[in-house]
């Protein structure tokens, strides 16, 4: 069990102090009673920068953990990489693996990371982790692996594909959750919630056997969900009587501004350089 947990954010799609930058991306720093996780990565246009900005060591790193392969999340690790002293990798095997998107024009666009292959990552690293099922990177600190998808409202999000022609639907089973322990209850933490947001959440209750949980921070991916969508996702929300709920990145402004309206003194802001103490 973690006692302590502070959480900033590196990298989000707004900015909420001076001299901060933002970009459409989602990164965290995880300070765990001495343990710091460096959970996704954003574009990499502003990790680095935030990161100096805030006095943050990316030196100091004792695990990076890939949430998916889309380059909003994992487009910082080449630079982090360069910082790192000794520090473990946990990704999905096929987080790497090529990866599309169609835009509304129809228009193929490459959505995955820029790290082509496993050995770019593993030669800068003091060990990667492949994480198919359930991984304890320390006593209390677990990484999902593959995300059950149970719920018969939710999709991936968008129209992603794992071919340049855009004919091989992509589930994304790569995507994956942090989940922590502490004194109050569970934390998760969520990249982009491809599996869905009440499919992670659920997910992650029956792993930890806690009907309920104490925090959610990260992007939903709810963007272009349905107002049902948003529904069940926010009722999800109260079923496990969450108590810290901060949308981010790829939620979206309906989901968001939902989720703040039903629970205006749970919601926190997760934009860069924010922090949130859970301990």
């Amino acid at each position: 069990m973690i006692k302590q947990l502070r959480v900033t954010v590196l990298s989000e799609n707004t900015a909420g102090a001076r001299g901060l930058l933002s970009e459409h991306g989602l990164a965290f720093w995880l300070e765990a009673d001495g343990r710091n996780i460096l959970f996704d990565t954003g574009q990499g246009m502003v990790l680095t920068h935030n990161a100096k900005a805030l006095g943050i060591d990316l030196a100091s790193t004792s695990d990076v953990v890939l949430s998916h392969g889309h380059f909003d999340h994992t487009g910082g690790l080449l630079d982090a990489l360069k910082s790192f002293r000794r520090a473990k990798a946990y990704l999905h095997p096929s987080a790497l693996q090529p990866k599309f998107s169609k835009g509304a024009d129809g228009v193929m666009q490459p959505v995955g990371s820029p790290v082509p292959r496993l050995d770019h990552v593993s030669s800068h690293l003091e060990d990667v982790v492949l994480t198919t099922a359930p991984v304890e990177l320390a006593d209390g600190v677990w990484v999902t692996g593959e995300i059950p998808r149970a719920t018969g409202f939710e999709d991936t999000g968008g129209p992603f594909y794992t071919d340049e022609k855009c004919t091989t639907a992509d589930p994304l089973i790569d995507d994956q959750a942090l989940y922590i322990q502490t004194p109050k209850g569970i934390v998760v933490f969520l990249g982009c919630a491809h599996a869905g947001l009440v499919n992670t959440v659920d997910y992650v209750a029956r792993l930890t056997r806690q009907e309920h949980l104490y925090a959610v921070l990260g992007g939903m991916h709810l963007v272009r969900a349905s107002d049902e969508r948003i529904s069940k996702s926010s009722d999800a929300m109260e079923r496990r009587n969450v108590q810290v709920i901060g949308p981010a990145h790829c939620t979206g402004r309906n989901a968001a501004m939902h989720l703040w309206r039903r629970f205006p003194d749970r919601c926190v802001e997760c934009t860069a350089g924010a922090r949130i103490v859970l301990e």
